[in-house]
C-alpha cells in the first residue's frame, strides 16, 4: 500500500520494543510521532530502523500523562491521535514462565487506561495474547472496553491467528482497535484462503544460504545461528526432514530426552514443515528444545534473521544488540509489522 497522503492521523506506541508496531504503521502512511519503552536496549534498533519516531526510555508508571503531552506535544481529545498499547504479555502466557518474575507487567493494560482516559485520543489499539482475554477481569479489560464504550468508541476485539493477517505463523493474538470518530468499528480484513507457509519466507530459495549450527554472520543480515551440543545435532540428523519431532529418536538409548515422561511440550525439538505456517516465534526460538524450532531440512535451528523474517521484519531491518539471545528477545516480542501495517491501512481506510 502506498503512504496515504491526505490522512493526518498520529500515534504514540506503548512498549514498543523493537519497532515492529511502529515500523508498521509508519508503512501504512500513520505517524508515529514516539515509542514508549522501559529496555534501554531496544532503542538504537527502535530510532535507525523507525527515523523521526523518538524512542522514550522510562518506565510507564513513572510516567505522568502531562509529562507524555509536554514530550511529544501531543493534545487533549485529538481525533487524529491514536495510542497503541501492546505490553509484555508473559505474565498472560500459557507458556510456562516465572510468573513471578513478570507480575510486575500484568498491570500494564491498566496503565494504559490511565493514558487513554486523560488523552482521549481519536483511536485505540490494543495487541496482546489470548490470556488477556480469557481473564478479562484480573487483567482490567473489562473495565477497559466498558470504558471504551462508554464514552462513545466502537470497540471490537477478537482472538485471531495472524496466519490470516499476512504472518507466516500459527500465532493466535489479543486484538482490539476502537474508534470514537467513525461510525462503525474498524478491523483489518483477514485472507482466509491464503495461508502463507515457511517456504514463502525462507530457504536458499528466499536468499537463506545453507549453514551450520553456530554460525556466525557479522553482516548486517545476521544469519547468525545458534550452537548445538554434538548431541543435539545427531537428534536432529535422526529427525525426519520437513516437519519431523523427536518421536523418532525418543527411544534411541544415547539420544532419548532423560526424565522425559511424555507430558508437556510436544513440538520441542521437531522441524518446521515448508508447506506448514511457523509456529509462534517466542523470545526462544533458536532453542531446537523450547518449541518447534529445527530448519526444515537442515540440522540447526533457526537464524535470528529468519526469525525475523517469519515475523515479516523487512530484511533490511537491522538488530543492534550485545548478544543474540537478547535480539532474539527483540523479534520474538514484537508485534509483526505486517499486521501492524494492516491495523493503519484499516484505521486509514476508514478515517478518510
Amino acid at each position: 500500500m502506498e503512504n496515504n497522503e491526505e490522512n493526518n492521523l498520529k500515534a504514540i506506541d506503548f512498549f514498543c520494543g523493537a519497532g515492529g508496531m511502529t515500523f508498521g504503521l509508519s508503512q501504512s502512511g500513520i505517524n508515529v510521532l514516539a515509542g514508549i519503552d522501559n529496555d534501554p536496549s531496544c532503542k538504537e534498533t527502535y530510532e535507525i530502523n523507525n527515523p523521526g519516531s523518538e524512542f522514550i526510555e522510562t518506565d510507564i508508571h513513572k510516567l505522568s500523562e502531562k509529562h507524555l503531552a509536554e514530550l511529544t506535544g501531543i493534545k487533549k481529545d485529538d481525533d487524529s491521535l491514536l495510542f497503541v498499547g501492546c505490553s509484555p504479555c508473559q505474565y498472560w502466557s500459557i507458556i510456562r514462565t516465572d510468573k513471578k518474575k513478570s507480575e510486575k507487567s500484568k498491570d500494564l493494560l491498566k496503565v494504559f487506561h490511565h493514558f487513554v482516559k486523560y488523552h482521549n485520543p481519536g483511536y485505540v489499539v490494543v495487541e496482546n495474547v489470548p490470556g488477556i482475554e480469557r481473564k478479562k477481569d484480573e487483567s482490567g479489560l473489562i473495565e477497559f472496553v466498558g470504558y471504551l464504550e462508554k464514552q462513545g468508541y466502537k470497540v471490537k476485539y477478537d482472538i485471531i491467528n495472524l496466519n490470516e493477517f499476512g504472518v507466516p505463523q500459527t500465532r493466535k493474538r489479543f486484538s482490539l482497535i476502537a474508534s470514537r470518530v467513525t461510525k462503525t468499528p474498524i478491523f483489518p480484513e483477514t485472507d482466509k484462503h491464503k495461508k502463507l507457509t515457511v517456504k514463502d519466507f525462507i530457504g536458499e530459495h528466499n536468499g537463506f544460504p545453507e549453514v551450520n549450527a553456530g554460525f556466525k554472520d557479522n553482516s548486517e543480515f545476521n544469519h547468525t545461528v545458534a550452537r548445538l551440543s554434538e548431541k543435539n545435532i545427531k537428534r536432529l540428523e535422526k529427525t525426519p526432514k520437513n516437519g519431523g519431532s523427536w518421536l523418532d529418536w525418543a527411544n534411541h538409548t544415547n539420544l532419548k530426552r532423560e526424565h522425559y515422561n511424555g507430558n508437556g511440550f510436544k513440538d520441542n525439538y521437531g522441524r518446521m514443515s515448508w508447506d506448514k505456517p511457523a509456529p509462534t516465534i517466542t523470545t526462544k526460538f533458536l532453542s531446537i528444545s523450547n518449541g518447534r524450532f529445527g530448519h526444515p531440512e537442515e540440522n540447526r535451528a533457526i537464524s535470528i534473521r529468519e526469525g525475523a523474517t517469519l515475523q515479516t521484519f523487512p530484511k533490511n531491518y537491522v538488530f543492534y544488540s550485545k548478544s543474540i539471545g537478547a535480539t532474539a528477545r527483540m523479534i520474538g516480542n514484537a508485534v509483526p509489522p505486517e499486521y501492524a501495517r494492516r491495523i493503519g491501512e484499516a484505521i486509514i481506510n476508514k478515517s478518510t
